[in-house]
Protein backbone atom coordinates (compact mmCIF):
# COMPACT_ATOMS: atom_id res chain seq x y z
CA UNK A 1 0.00 0.00 0.00
CA UNK A 2 1.28 3.27 -0.72
CA UNK A 3 0.10 5.64 1.71
CA UNK A 4 0.50 8.96 -0.34
CA UNK A 5 -1.17 7.24 -2.99
CA UNK A 6 -3.86 6.50 -0.17
CA UNK A 7 -3.97 10.10 0.90
CA UNK A 8 -3.59 11.79 -2.77
CA UNK A 9 -0.57 13.75 -2.34
CA UNK A 10 2.70 13.58 -3.13
CA UNK A 11 6.26 13.35 -1.34
CA UNK A 12 6.85 16.13 -0.90
CA UNK A 13 3.53 17.17 0.74
CA UNK A 14 3.77 18.94 4.02
CA UNK A 15 2.21 18.39 7.29
CA UNK A 16 -0.19 20.54 7.30
CA UNK A 17 -1.33 19.43 3.56
CA UNK A 18 -1.20 15.55 4.85
CA UNK A 19 -3.71 16.20 7.92
CA UNK A 20 -5.89 18.11 5.46
CA UNK A 21 -6.17 15.39 2.91
CA UNK A 22 -6.75 13.14 6.09
CA UNK A 23 -9.58 15.23 7.43
CA UNK A 24 -11.00 15.34 4.24
CA UNK A 25 -11.19 11.80 3.37
CA UNK A 26 -11.99 10.52 7.13
CA UNK A 27 -15.28 12.77 6.83
CA UNK A 28 -15.83 11.19 3.23
CA UNK A 29 -15.36 7.36 4.47
CA UNK A 30 -15.50 7.56 8.20
CA UNK A 31 -18.72 4.59 9.18
CA UNK A 32 -21.42 6.59 10.13
CA UNK A 33 -21.65 7.92 7.06
CA UNK A 34 -20.99 4.67 5.42
CA UNK A 35 -23.54 1.48 7.12
CA UNK A 36 -23.41 -1.24 6.27
CA UNK A 37 -20.63 -0.40 3.15
CA UNK A 38 -17.75 -2.42 3.51
CA UNK A 39 -15.54 -0.73 1.09
CA UNK A 40 -15.70 2.47 3.07
CA UNK A 41 -14.86 0.86 6.16
CA UNK A 42 -11.54 -0.56 4.26
CA UNK A 43 -10.59 2.95 2.96
CA UNK A 44 -11.16 4.56 6.71
CA UNK A 45 -8.78 2.63 7.34
CA UNK A 46 -6.59 2.45 5.06
CA UNK A 47 -6.36 6.52 5.22
CA UNK A 48 -6.27 6.52 9.29
CA UNK A 49 -2.77 4.14 9.00
CA UNK A 50 -1.62 5.82 5.94
CA UNK A 51 -2.09 9.49 7.81
CA UNK A 52 -0.84 7.33 11.25
CA UNK A 53 2.71 7.17 9.44
CA UNK A 54 3.09 10.06 7.50
CA UNK A 55 2.14 12.50 10.32
CA UNK A 56 4.86 11.33 12.36
CA UNK A 57 8.21 12.26 11.08
CA UNK A 58 10.50 9.29 12.01
CA UNK A 59 8.12 6.43 10.96
CA UNK A 60 7.53 8.59 7.53
CA UNK A 61 11.40 8.70 6.93
CA UNK A 62 11.43 5.03 7.70
CA UNK A 63 8.85 4.81 5.16
CA UNK A 64 10.45 6.36 2.64
CA UNK A 65 13.74 4.59 3.45
CA UNK A 66 12.67 1.65 3.00
CA UNK A 67 9.60 1.82 0.67
CA UNK A 68 5.96 -0.05 1.65
CA UNK A 69 7.34 -3.56 1.88
CA UNK A 70 10.59 -2.83 3.75
CA UNK A 71 8.31 -0.51 6.29
CA UNK A 72 5.70 -3.04 6.84
CA UNK A 73 8.31 -5.86 7.78
CA UNK A 74 10.06 -3.21 10.17
CA UNK A 75 6.60 -1.95 11.98
CA UNK A 76 3.68 -4.24 13.52
CA UNK A 77 0.02 -2.91 13.44
CA UNK A 78 0.55 -1.35 16.94
CA UNK A 79 4.10 0.37 15.94
CA UNK A 80 2.26 2.04 13.39
CA UNK A 81 -0.26 3.23 15.35
CA UNK A 82 1.61 3.91 18.72
CA UNK A 83 1.74 8.26 19.14
CA UNK A 84 -0.66 8.70 16.26
CA UNK A 85 -2.63 11.73 17.26
CA UNK A 86 -6.15 10.80 15.19
CA UNK A 87 -8.13 11.82 18.15
CA UNK A 88 -8.61 15.86 17.74
CA UNK A 89 -9.29 15.53 13.51
CA UNK A 90 -12.32 12.89 14.56
CA UNK A 91 -13.29 14.74 17.31
CA UNK A 92 -14.48 17.14 14.53
CA UNK A 93 -17.49 14.34 13.45
CA UNK A 94 -18.40 13.84 16.69
CA UNK A 95 -16.46 11.05 17.85
CA UNK A 96 -14.74 11.11 21.07
CA UNK A 97 -11.71 8.80 22.12
CA UNK A 98 -12.11 8.79 26.10
CA UNK A 99 -14.71 10.69 27.20
CA UNK A 100 -16.37 14.60 26.94
CA UNK A 101 -18.97 15.26 24.46
CA UNK A 102 -20.23 13.72 21.88
CA UNK A 103 -20.46 9.51 21.04
CA UNK A 104 -17.74 7.82 23.41
CA UNK A 105 -15.81 4.54 22.48
CA UNK A 106 -13.59 3.55 24.58
CA UNK A 107 -11.37 0.52 22.39
CA UNK A 108 -9.27 -2.40 24.53
CA UNK A 109 -5.65 -3.33 22.83
CA UNK A 110 -4.99 -7.00 23.51
CA UNK A 111 -1.90 -6.37 25.34
CA UNK A 112 -3.05 -3.37 27.72
CA UNK A 113 -1.43 -0.15 27.65
CA UNK A 114 -0.70 0.70 24.05
CA UNK A 115 -2.16 2.81 21.94
CA UNK A 116 -6.37 2.12 21.57
CA UNK A 117 -6.31 2.93 17.35
CA UNK A 118 -3.79 -0.27 17.18
CA UNK A 119 -6.37 -2.93 18.18
CA UNK A 120 -8.61 -0.80 16.60
CA UNK A 121 -7.68 -0.97 13.29
CA UNK A 122 -6.13 -4.30 13.32
CA UNK A 123 -9.20 -6.12 13.70
CA UNK A 124 -10.95 -7.66 10.23
CA UNK A 125 -13.50 -6.63 8.15
CA UNK A 126 -15.92 -8.69 10.36
CA UNK A 127 -14.88 -7.49 13.25
CA UNK A 128 -14.60 -3.68 11.94
CA UNK A 129 -18.70 -2.90 11.89
CA UNK A 130 -19.65 0.30 13.32
CA UNK A 131 -18.25 2.44 16.00
CA UNK A 132 -21.12 1.55 17.88
CA UNK A 133 -20.20 -2.13 17.86
CA UNK A 134 -17.13 -1.32 19.57
CA UNK A 135 -18.85 -0.37 22.70
CA UNK A 136 -20.09 -3.48 23.77
CA UNK A 137 -17.27 -5.97 22.42
CA UNK A 138 -13.47 -6.11 22.40
CA UNK A 139 -11.50 -7.12 20.11
CA UNK A 140 -10.92 -10.97 20.00
CA UNK A 141 -7.11 -11.92 21.10
CA UNK A 142 -4.56 -12.35 18.58
CA UNK A 143 -1.85 -15.54 18.67
CA UNK A 144 1.11 -15.22 20.12
CA UNK A 145 4.37 -13.26 17.87
CA UNK A 146 7.14 -16.05 17.06
CA UNK A 147 10.80 -15.35 16.54
CA UNK A 148 13.22 -17.32 14.53
CA UNK A 149 16.82 -16.36 13.46
CA UNK A 150 17.35 -16.32 10.02
CA UNK A 151 21.33 -16.38 9.31
CA UNK A 152 22.21 -14.38 5.46
CA UNK A 153 25.66 -13.73 4.30
CA UNK A 154 27.46 -10.69 3.17
CA UNK A 155 26.76 -11.25 -0.37
CA UNK A 156 22.83 -11.07 0.31
CA UNK A 157 23.04 -8.23 2.57
CA UNK A 158 24.55 -6.45 -0.49
CA UNK A 159 22.20 -7.21 -3.58
CA UNK A 160 19.16 -8.51 -1.06
CA UNK A 161 17.51 -12.06 -1.85
CA UNK A 162 14.68 -13.90 -1.76
CA UNK A 163 14.25 -16.69 1.03
CA UNK A 164 11.97 -19.37 0.92
CA UNK A 165 11.27 -20.19 5.20
CA UNK A 166 9.83 -23.72 6.24
CA UNK A 167 7.59 -23.05 9.10
CA UNK A 168 6.45 -25.49 11.22
CA UNK A 169 5.70 -26.72 15.28
CA UNK A 170 3.12 -23.80 15.01
CA UNK A 171 0.26 -25.62 15.88
CA UNK A 172 -0.93 -26.06 11.95
CA UNK A 173 0.26 -27.90 9.04
CA UNK A 174 3.91 -26.92 7.69
CA UNK A 175 4.16 -24.61 5.41
CA UNK A 176 6.70 -22.24 3.40
CA UNK A 177 6.85 -18.40 3.26
CA UNK A 178 8.80 -15.94 0.62
CA UNK A 179 10.49 -13.41 2.39
CA UNK A 180 12.29 -10.74 0.93
CA UNK A 181 15.71 -9.55 2.21
CA UNK A 182 16.33 -5.94 2.00
CA UNK A 183 19.82 -4.76 0.88
CA UNK A 184 21.96 -3.69 3.86
CA UNK A 185 20.31 -5.08 6.23
CA UNK A 186 21.91 -5.22 9.68
CA UNK A 187 22.61 -8.29 12.25
CA UNK A 188 20.11 -8.14 14.58
CA UNK A 189 17.83 -6.16 12.79
CA UNK A 190 14.01 -8.10 12.22
CA UNK A 191 11.57 -8.68 9.27
CA UNK A 192 7.94 -8.92 9.91
CA UNK A 193 6.18 -11.42 8.73
CA UNK A 194 2.54 -10.74 9.14
CA UNK A 195 -0.05 -13.52 10.33
CA UNK A 196 2.40 -16.57 10.34
CA UNK A 197 2.84 -16.39 14.05
CA UNK A 198 1.16 -18.86 16.87
CA UNK A 199 -2.94 -18.87 16.29
CA UNK A 200 -5.12 -17.36 18.35
CA UNK A 201 -7.07 -19.58 20.87
CA UNK A 202 -10.02 -18.12 20.90
CA UNK A 203 -10.99 -17.59 16.78
CA UNK A 204 -9.13 -14.25 16.83
CA UNK A 205 -6.33 -12.98 14.33
CA UNK A 206 -2.82 -15.15 14.15
CA UNK A 207 0.58 -13.27 15.55
CA UNK A 208 3.04 -12.48 13.29
CA UNK A 209 6.00 -14.21 12.62
CA UNK A 210 9.45 -12.24 13.17
CA UNK A 211 13.03 -13.25 11.79
CA UNK A 212 16.00 -12.23 13.60
CA UNK A 213 18.61 -11.40 11.12
CA UNK A 214 22.01 -12.95 11.73
CA UNK A 215 24.85 -12.07 9.40
CA UNK A 216 27.53 -14.76 8.75
CA UNK A 217 31.07 -14.24 8.94
CA UNK A 218 32.77 -14.04 5.85
CA UNK A 219 36.22 -16.18 5.03
CA UNK A 220 37.41 -12.72 3.80
CA UNK A 221 35.56 -9.57 4.66
CA UNK A 222 35.14 -8.31 8.15
CA UNK A 223 32.15 -5.82 7.73
CA UNK A 224 32.68 -2.50 10.02
CA UNK A 225 29.20 -0.48 9.71
CA UNK A 226 28.59 0.15 5.80
CA UNK A 227 32.47 -0.45 5.67
CA UNK A 228 33.93 -3.85 4.68
CA UNK A 229 37.83 -4.79 5.47
CA UNK A 230 39.87 -7.38 3.51
CA UNK A 231 43.68 -7.81 4.58
CA UNK A 232 46.65 -8.50 2.13
CA UNK A 233 49.85 -9.30 2.20
CA UNK A 234 52.56 -7.77 -0.36
CA UNK A 235 56.22 -8.17 -0.67
CA UNK A 236 58.41 -6.72 1.80
CA UNK A 237 59.83 -4.41 -1.17
CA UNK A 238 56.23 -3.23 -2.54
CA UNK A 239 55.82 -2.16 1.25
CA UNK A 240 59.23 -0.26 1.49
CA UNK A 241 59.29 1.21 -2.48
CA UNK A 242 55.79 1.48 -3.58
CA UNK A 243 54.20 -0.41 -6.29
CA UNK A 244 50.96 -1.99 -6.65
CA UNK A 245 48.38 -4.63 -4.75
CA UNK A 246 45.79 -6.81 -6.21
CA UNK A 247 42.41 -6.67 -4.06
CA UNK A 248 39.24 -8.82 -4.12
CA UNK A 249 35.91 -7.32 -3.59
CA UNK A 250 32.91 -8.86 -2.30
CA UNK A 251 31.40 -8.69 -6.05
CA UNK A 252 33.75 -11.00 -6.87
CA UNK A 253 35.76 -8.69 -9.19
CA UNK A 254 39.59 -8.07 -8.62
CA UNK A 255 40.91 -4.08 -8.33
CA UNK A 256 44.35 -2.90 -8.51
CA UNK A 257 45.36 -0.47 -5.28
CA UNK A 258 48.45 1.68 -5.46
CA UNK A 259 50.71 1.42 -2.27
CA UNK A 260 52.73 4.34 -1.48
CA UNK A 261 56.31 3.84 -0.84
CA UNK A 262 57.25 3.10 3.09
CA UNK A 263 54.03 2.30 3.58
CA UNK A 264 53.44 0.84 7.56
CA UNK A 265 52.34 -2.49 9.03
CA UNK A 266 48.80 -2.83 9.30
CA UNK A 267 48.24 0.45 6.86
CA UNK A 268 44.85 0.62 5.49
CA UNK A 269 44.12 1.49 1.91
CA UNK A 270 40.33 2.88 1.00
CA UNK A 271 38.23 1.75 -2.21
CA UNK A 272 35.35 4.29 -2.07
CA UNK A 273 32.19 2.88 -2.97
CA UNK A 274 32.89 -1.09 -2.99
CA UNK A 275 31.64 -1.47 0.71
CA UNK A 276 27.37 -2.37 1.80
CA UNK A 277 24.67 -0.31 1.17
CA UNK A 278 23.13 1.74 3.65
CA UNK A 279 19.68 0.46 3.80
CA UNK A 280 17.96 -0.76 0.34
CA UNK A 281 18.23 2.57 -1.53
CA UNK A 282 21.46 4.17 0.14
CA UNK A 283 24.91 4.94 -0.83
CA UNK A 284 27.22 1.92 -0.81
CA UNK A 285 30.22 2.48 2.18
CA UNK A 286 34.00 1.71 1.26
CA UNK A 287 36.26 -1.37 1.09
CA UNK A 288 39.17 -0.93 3.18
CA UNK A 289 42.38 -3.23 2.22
CA UNK A 290 44.77 -3.54 5.21
CA UNK A 291 48.24 -4.25 3.93
CA UNK A 292 51.10 -6.20 5.45
CA UNK A 293 54.29 -7.48 4.79
CA UNK A 294 54.60 -11.16 3.00
CA UNK A 295 57.49 -13.42 4.95
CA UNK A 296 58.90 -15.52 2.42
CA UNK A 297 59.42 -19.26 4.34
CA UNK A 298 62.54 -19.48 2.28
CA UNK A 299 65.65 -17.69 0.46
CA UNK A 300 67.92 -18.73 -2.13
CA UNK A 301 71.69 -17.38 -2.32
CA UNK A 302 70.86 -14.48 -4.49
CA UNK A 303 67.91 -13.65 -1.92
CA UNK A 304 70.34 -13.65 1.21
CA UNK A 305 72.75 -12.06 -0.39
CA UNK A 306 70.65 -9.02 -1.27
CA UNK A 307 69.06 -8.79 2.06
CA UNK A 308 72.54 -9.21 3.89
CA UNK A 309 73.50 -5.69 2.22
CA UNK A 310 70.53 -4.44 3.22
CA UNK A 311 70.84 -5.23 6.69
CA UNK A 312 73.84 -3.47 6.51
CA UNK A 313 72.60 -0.50 5.78
CA UNK A 314 70.47 -0.49 8.54
CA UNK A 315 67.64 -1.68 6.34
Amino acid sequence: MDYYEVLGVNKKATPAEIKKAYRKLALKYHPDKNQGNKEAEEKFKQISEAYAVLSDQEKRQQYDTYGSEGFQQRYSQEDIFRGADLGDILREFGINFGGGGGRTFNFRTSGGGGNPFASFFHQGQDDFGSFQSFQQAGPRPRGNDLTLELPVNLEEVLHGAGKLIALGGRGMADEKVSVKIPAGIDNGKKLRVTGKGSPSPAGGQPGDLYLLIKVLPHELFTREGDDLLVDRKVPYSTMALGGKADVPTLEGKTLSVKVPACTQANARLRLKGHGLPHGPKGPRGDLFVRLNAEIPTSLNKEQKKLLAELQEQGL
